[in-house]
């Protein structure tokens, strides 16, 4: 098995963290040691330790070690707008190089390393660097998120075809259904199953307070 997981999504808002989460705590139930990297966030609250992302709080936390904020999310942003925006604006560059040493180092200290995008999978970081091309870089074989509602057949073949062509495997993907009222969810389900060209990881529930605990428990480790 590789040495992480990259976890990307077909969307903003279409449940990245909260799979996160769920995959690390799986992987700590086998006794392995997992650590958590959010290498940029945007959209965090000024606080008397700096800008804090609250999702890469929660990374933090769920990590089996106490690994330093500033080592899980190393590039953080106060407005919630696509990150190489975000960088632009304070005047700052998104280095890939800079993260890929923060991801060796995390790695060296973990059995495992559960590395979560922003947004998705190709949103830039940079003139002339997506997200996709970060990936490349840390060379992680891919767990796609699949938010379940309206449009997500369309999101998530699209994306599924782009990571593939990137060279990197799709490992897999997660169902995370977020629309309880959606129309045809199982038509869906067997859509996606049918077109998408790798295992499905696990199938979570519409959650109202979703835990790691409980999405752990939704997921494979292998297909």
């Amino acid at each position: 098995m590789a040495k992480g997981f990259f976890v990307t999504g077909t969307d903003t808002g279409c449940g990245k963290t909260q799979i996160t989460l769920g995959l690390m705590r799986r992987l700590q139930q086998t006794g392995l040691n997992v650590q958590g990297f959010k290498p940029i966030a945007a959209g965090a609250e000024e606080t008397p330790q700096g800008l804090l992302n609250e999702d890469a709080l929660c990374i933090q936390q769920q990590c089996s070690l106490d690994i330093p904020y500033a080592q899980v999310n190393p590039f953080v942003y106060a407005p919630p707008i696509a990150p190489h925006l975000a960088a632009e604006a304070v005047g700052e560059t998104i280095d890939a190089d800079r993260i890929r040493q923060t991801f060796e180092d995390l790695a060296a200290l973990s059995d495992r390393v559960v590395v979560e995008g922003a947004g998705g999978w190709q949103v830039p970081i940079g003139p002339a660097a997506t997200l996709a091309d970060l990936a490349n870089t840390l060379n992680l074989p891919v767990i796609l998120v699949v938010g379940i509602r309206l449009g997500c057949l369309n999101h998530a073949i699209l994306t599924a075809e782009s990571i593939q062509r990137s060279g990197l495997k799709l490992y897999g993907w997660v169902a995370n259904h977020l629309d309880p009222a959606m129309r045809a969810q199982e038509g869906n389900m067997e859509t996606l199953r049918e077109w998408l060209p790798a295992p499905c990881l696990g199938e979570v529930p519409h959650l109202e307070v979703p835990t790691a605990e409980i999405v752990s428990r939704c997921l494979l480790l292998e297909p």
